[in-house]
């Protein structure tokens, strides 16, 4: 299946790091009126094609460039014969610079401007240009008033350069955020459009970089990657001579009563993603389970820590917790898994032990929380990350130092030397149990198979998104075993068996 994202670039900024961008481009000698004139130019060719029958525009324009951006476009809109109206939110005599020339034009080219009201009328397509990316603090008053109505319209709005509202660093809505239709976004890629409430707020998403010199481009540091086929290790292919003994021996711990599903969940997704050997330490009556679903597990039923020794030994890989409990078990089976050298990925039950001080964690390890998770190993709430997802992946990485994959939309995968990379792939019809199950296995299994455990992370958490999207095609009631030969043929596609 295509990737919807493809066009867009891999490399995501801050909204620091995107000024810089601005004003070393303006420095190069492309002036500030020409750039906003490009985005301009973009937003309007975005909004065309999406909706050309329109014929009839509201701009919702602030103070800032934003807002000159904003008076550009209804400009354009006019010329082409289109019924066009500014609602001034931001009063037109605080304008200063590139936006006021951006006013003037407007105002020359024909274009009703007249100050906010809630009573206003929208019509036709809204325009937000409201706030740009450098809002600090909550929406006031009267922008969060334009806001609410605006998402209360059900017009389809057009976002410019970021969803009014939105934290362009960590995509927290800042108390309202314009939820657009499409965001036509400039220079370079925010990472707030991707995580967070970015996924819910942006529409489309369509990026354009105005021409930027890519020398330019390239002396700016980017704050992390997007996850896209050119930005991921490939598994090496497999000579004709391959034997199971060269792909890894995965061993999958966990499965207490009431929670077998979850351990097999993941033991089967590690032999389907190529691990040569998958072993599955569980409680004794759900090994017939277990082998009626697979065969091809290696299951062993463990009572206590001194059962799973002699398994752990003979393992290159660990994966730890799905389905795990939190009782004398489920404990006495991680204290044996720590005494193990080989690389472990941490998920459910075993973050939850690690968190509450009943475990150390090996090192080399890949944790793989969802919020509420990664709010206990942080001794906070979960809304708290939420606020700022990145911040708390880079934390958890330099903490525990391991590799940390932050589950939800917009997955962050952080490594503790200071890697940072985002997933804007996925669909919500995952939104349901088994899938970090689904996930911690195939790390593990390309862990079994050679890469190192960032690498490993980042093409698990974009093979699994993908294979989500995928089937998401059917609609809902997809379940988490059904990713399973989606991801081995997304796995296929992108890092084929031979060659």
């Amino acid at each position: 299946m295509p990737d919807s994202q493809e066009h867009l670039p891999q490399q995501v900024y801050s909204a620091a790091q995107v000024r810089e961008l601005d004003s070393r481009l303006i420095a190069a000698g492309t002036s500030g009126y020409e750039l906003m004139q490009r985005a301009a130019h973009a937003g309007w060719r975005a909004l065309r094609q999406q909706w050309p029958a329109a014929g009839c525009l509201t701009v919702l324009a602030g103070r800032g460039n934003n807002a000159g951006d904003g008076y550009l476009i209804a400009a354009l809109a006019q010329r082409a014969g289109w019924q066009v109206q500014v609602l001034a939110v931001g009063a037109p005599a605080q304008l200063q610079g590139d936006a006021q020339r951006a006013h003037a034009e407007a105002l020359a080219s024909g274009v009703v401007i007249q100050p906010w009201s809630e009573c206003a009328p929208l019509q036709g397509v809204l325009v937000d240009a409201l706030l740009g990316t450098g809002l600090q603090g909550a929406v006031r008053e009267p922008y969060a008033q334009a806001i609410r109505l605006a998402n209360a319209s059900d017009l389809p709005i057009v976002a410019v350069d970021i969803p009014s509202g939105l934290c362009a660093d960590t995509g927290c809505e800042l108390g309202v955020a314009i939820r657009a239709s499409l965001t036509v976004t400039f220079v370079g890629l925010k990472l707030g459009l991707f995580t967070g409430a970015g996924p819910d707020r942006v529409g489309r998403l369509e990026f354009a970089e105005l021409q930027a010199d890519p020398l330019v481009r390239g002396a700016v540091a980017t704050v992390a990657e997007r996850l896209a086929a050119g930005s991921l290790t490939k598994l090496p292919p497999r000579r004709r001579t391959t034997h199971k003994g060269q792909l890894g021996h995965l061993l999958v711990i966990g499965g207490d009563r009431g929670f077998a599903g979850a351990a097999l969940l993941a033991a089967e997704s590690a032999l389907r993603a190529g691990a040569g050997l998958v072993s599955l330490a569980t409680r004794g009556e759900h090994v017939a389970a277990a082998l009626a679903r697979r065969p091809e597990l290696m299951c062993a039923p463990v009572a206590s820590a001194n059962q799973l020794y002699p398994l752990v030994a003979a393992a290159d890989v660990l994966v730890v917790g799905p389905g795990l409990g939190q009782m004398a078990w489920g404990r006495s089976l991680l204290s044996a898994a720590i005494n193990g050298r080989q690389v472990q990925v941490w998920d459910a039950d075993a973050l939850n032990l690690l968190a509450a001080g009943q475990a150390s964690l090996p090192a080399g390890a890949v944790l793989t929380p969802h919020p509420g998770e990664a709010a206990r190993l942080l001794g906070c709430s979960a809304v708290q990350v939420q606020a700022d997802r990145p911040a708390a992946a880079q934390e958890l990485a330099r903490r525990y130092q391991a590799v940390i994959v932050l589950k939800g939309a917009g997955t962050l995968i952080a490594s503790p030397q200071g890697q940072l990379a985002v997933c804007s792939n996925g669909h919500p019809a995952m939104a349901g149990a088994g899938f970090g199950d689904v996930l911690a296995g195939l790390i593990g299994a390309l862990l079994a198979q050679g890469l190192p455990a960032y690498a490993a992370a980042c093409l698990a958490v974009w093979l699994h998104a993908r294979a989500g999207e995928q089937l998401a095609l059917l609609g809902r009631g997809m379940a988490a075993s059904d990713l399973l030969p989606a991801i081995r043929e997304q796995l296929e596609v992108f890092s084929p068996c031979l060659v």
